[in-house]
């Protein structure tokens, strides 16, 4: 088992610890300093996914299924509240400590697994924006999916301005569903007596199949690698007590936050008892729900605010389905890829199949869609769930902080609650599926049949008592002294570009220079179509301005008493630099950062990190 102080990585890098925590501040403020990834997290549990079983539940049984509602919310505050402190007190994500603790046969499997869920989990995304595009605007459905291609660009403009920033977007976004709901419900008029006794559990034979199928709706795997990501990105302390404060202060943002959530998806149900049970309409489709409830609300403004509310629910979903996506590459493989590939290939994965089945099948194909969505993601759920509560429940990994007793057994029933209601799930579709097949049905006993059974016998392995700790490779301790190594630098890079933020990069240079007594390399990269083309064999306007610009500075440095030499490189920046790093022995390297973000990246690229991970040297980044 790895140690926490052993890390080879943290989860978004980007922003892992970059929120304070008042320390001195009163109670209210240091709370609002912990809200927010559970809010993330809880877009997961409204998603469009939610509203199909939502609105089924309550057409067909009106208030009776209330109650199964709020067990599947208190069943996914008890499993967050888990992940995030695992988070909390490992400083490893789901998905690090399945690679920590599994073999890699193992790990890779969980890894192939969560993706799907996370492009199935995309795929209900992608179509219920597309659905509310179309009630809205009358935008044709497979337009919606491909215009739904292009948030990626917006995702990337707002990562860029900090985590704290999505946290307020999402708020935003689960504030705009929250008002839209109140409305919808009070112009519905339920029969609140009837709301109230739909918080007594009751089943029947006909309702068992929707109440598991909201139960498989409402608990994402994907969240639980989240948020135990999410809540990194505050800086807590190393101590019992401050480990044991966040906590707390997680633990209550998490129940605001799917409280929340339940009262989205409870009032989805509540509408459609209210409108459509009432009257003894049957709707099993989104697209039928919003044409039915204008004429029957006697409103416009009911259908709008339904619209209204399922592109958000969508866009939101799509925010936090990419952070996910990301967590669990760099998890499970350790492998960073640029934040706009990352989302483009998920977002493509979502858009092809539902361009193509679209085009086939028309707008009934949107709902068989966002069916078989639902299908995968209660495949994958066990898979997140059991190695979650056997990693808490672990005292070597989690210390003090291990699960107690009582939690441990409401955890373990809880899993076979969800495992169980979603096999029941999957073998009822699977069995649908074959049925409707007719002479097809041989190509889903050929394939769909021994996933399943692949996927049970995967879920029995993990579940055993022995299946991961005998795996285990001992890790050193890490020695409680560090043994600090004075730093010598002979030959300090330094990359300008001819812009404002030379001065300062030049100044840093030459301070470290004087201190370690180094000489100074200077680089700069001619970047223009001469350049590109001929290489070093380039002597037009551009390259000879250049050179001198660069001996001049090199001759005012010289006079501060600096050794100094120069180099040009010639095309793509970030390998120029890197080439002339390692021909000239650069042992540091001093470059500046120009702080453009978002699309700028895209146009204008980005040199620092492609140069950092490549060089084995420190390199210093002047803002």
């Amino acid at each position: 088992m790895r140690q926490q102080s052993e890390q080879d990585g943290v989860s978004l890098s980007e922003v892992h610890r970059s929120v304070t925590i008042p320390q001195s501040a009163g109670v209210l403020k240091r709370l609002l300093a912990f809200v927010g990834p559970a809010y993330l997290v809880s877009v997961g549990y409204m998603d469009p996914g939610n509203w199909a079983t939502d609105l089924e539940g309550g057409a067909r049984f009106g208030y009776q299924l209330i109650w199964v509602l709020l067990m599947s919310n208190l069943m996914a505050v008890l499993l967050q509240t888990l992940s995030a402190r695992m988070g909390i007190v490992t400083g490893r994500d789901l998905a690090q400590s399945c690679r920590d603790n599994y073999p890699k046969p193992v790990a890779y499997i969980l890894w192939v697994l969560c993706e799907i869920a996370i492009a199935a989990c995309d795929l209900a995304e992608v179509l219920g924006t597309a659905i509310g595009l179309n009630l809205l605007f009358g935008l044709p459905l497979i337009y919606g999916v491909i215009i739904t291609g292009f948030d990626t660009m917006l995702l990337l403009v707002i990562q860029n301005y900090g985590i704290r920033k999505m946290e307020a977007m999402i708020l935003m976004f689960i504030s705009t569903i929250g008002i839209s709901f109140i409305i919808q419900v009070f112009l519905a008029e339920p029969v609140w007596g009837d709301v109230v006794a739909g918080f007594v559990p009751r089943l029947n034979s006909k309702s068992l199949y929707v109440a598991i199928g909201i139960l498989g709706a409402t608990v994402m795997p994907h969240n639980l690698y989240l948020h135990s990501a999410l809540v990194q990105t505050r800086i807590v302390g190393d101590t019992e007590e401050s480990k044991r404060i966040a906590c707390k202060y997680n633990f209550i943002d998490t129940t605001i936050a799917l409280n929340a959530a339940f009262f989205v998806n409870a009032a989805i149900l509540i509408v459609a008892a209210a409108v459509f049970y009432t009257r003894g309409v049957v709707v099993t489709e989104i697209q039928q729900a919003h044409e039915l409830l204008t004429p029957l609300m006697g409103t416009a403004l009911a259908g709008t605010l339904f619209g209204v509310a399922l592109v958000t629910a969508g866009q939101s979903s799509t925010l936090t389905g990419t952070l996910a996506g990301q967590i669990v590459m760099e998890g499970f493989l350790k492998l960073r890829v640029r934040p706009f590939l990352r989302r483009l290939i998920t977002r493509l994965i979502a858009i092809v199949p539902a361009v193509v089945v679209i085009s086939m099948k028309g707008d009934r194909g949107s709902y068989d869609l966002l069916i078989l969505s639902q299908v995968i993601l209660s495949i994958q759920l066990p898979f997140a769930v059991i190695p979650l509560i056997r990693f808490t429940s672990d005292k070597q990994i989690m210390g003090i902080f291990v699960n107690k007793l009582w939690v441990k057994v409401l955890a373990w029933v809880v899993a076979c609650a969800i495992c169980v209601l979603n096999s029941a799930l999957l073998i009822g579709q699977i069995s649908e599926w074959i049925t409707g097949a007719g002479p097809n049905a041989i190509w889903l006993w050929l394939t769909a049949v021994p996933v399943a059974v692949a996927g049970a016998l995967l879920q029995i392995y993990i579940s055993l008592p022995k299946s991961w700790k005998v795996w285990r490779k001992p890790v050193p301790r890490v020695p409680e002294k560090i043994e600090l190594v004075p730093q010598r630098f002979s030959k300090i890079g330094v990359s300008i570009d001819y812009s404002p933020v030379d001065a300062k990069v030049l100044s840093h240079a030459q301070s470290l220079a004087k201190g370690y007594g180094a000489s100074l390399f200077l680089f700069h990269v001619v970047e223009g179509v001469g350049g590109q083309v001929f290489g070093s064999d380039a002597f037009d306007d551009e390259a000879r301005q250049d050179k001198e610009h660069l001996e001049s500075v090199a001759e005012q440095i010289r006079k501060t008493g600096v050794e100094v030499a120069t180099a040009l490189g010639y095309g793509r920046v970030p390998e120029q630099i890197i080439r002339l790093s390692r021909e000239n022995g650069i042992d540091l390297l001093v470059m500046g950062g120009h702080g453009h973000r978002g699309l700028k990246d895209l146009f204008f690229g980005t040199s620092i990190s492609q140069v950092r991970h490549a060089l084995a040297i420190p390199v210093l980044v002047v803002q």
